[in-house]
């Protein structure tokens, strides 16, 4: 499938949404949360992309019903987890120009600071959010590299080290999924 790709730069759009949402989730999802239960099963696929459930449950807040929705551009795919009707957690696989750097590529998702790396900076995390660049995944016509991200927005949970760890295995799911495989044909 040949698919078009725009060029990658900066999008005012999402980042200022992220933004958005970042100050305003805590606020409304905060009150009471210690007292809720969650009422609704854990995936262990977002959007055809396998997740650790046990790592992705204390981002996510407690509620009665969780749904998850794809939004599928040209370019890239967001992955909506939304609980009771607020967006819990994003994921997104996001093709961009080869040759940047995940932290370069993260600015275009978030203003917040996100300072922590592994793997010489392949993955950029924080106690609520973490972005990585995929190995191998290259759309030769257009020379754009996959990277992925994960985004707890409505989560009062904050926890670097869980965070690491669902963007590396994340990550190494989207490098096995057709996702990928269509940038290398």
């Amino acid at each position: 499938m040949t698919r078009r790709r725009p060029v990658p730069g900066p999008r005012s759009g999402p980042a200022f949404a992220a933004v958005v949402l970042a100050v305003l989730a805590p606020a409304v999802t905060g009150c009471g949360a210690d007292e809720e239960s969650r009422d609704y099963s854990v995936p262990d696929t977002l959007c055809g992309i396998r997740v650790d459930a046990e790592e992705l449950t204390p981002f996510l807040p407690p509620g009665k019903k969780l749904s998850v929705e794809p939004e599928v551009n040209p370019a890239s795919t967001w992955c909506d987890v939304s609980v009771d009707g607020k967006l819990a957690v994003r994921t997104v696989q996001d093709w961009w120009q080869g040759g940047a750097d995940t932290a370069y590529f993260l600015r275009s998702q978030t203003l917040e600071p996100v300072e922590e790396t592994a793997d010489d900076g392949r993955y950029v995390y924080s106690d609520w959010q973490a972005f990585g660049k995929t190995e191998d995944c290259v759309d030769e016509k257009y020379g754009h590299e996959l990277y992925t991200g994960i985004q707890a927005y409505g989560s009062d949970h904050r926890d670097a080290d869980a965070m690491k760890r669902l963007i590396v295995s994340f990550t190494k799911e989207v490098e096995k999924s057709d996702e990928c495989d269509e940038g290398t044909s």
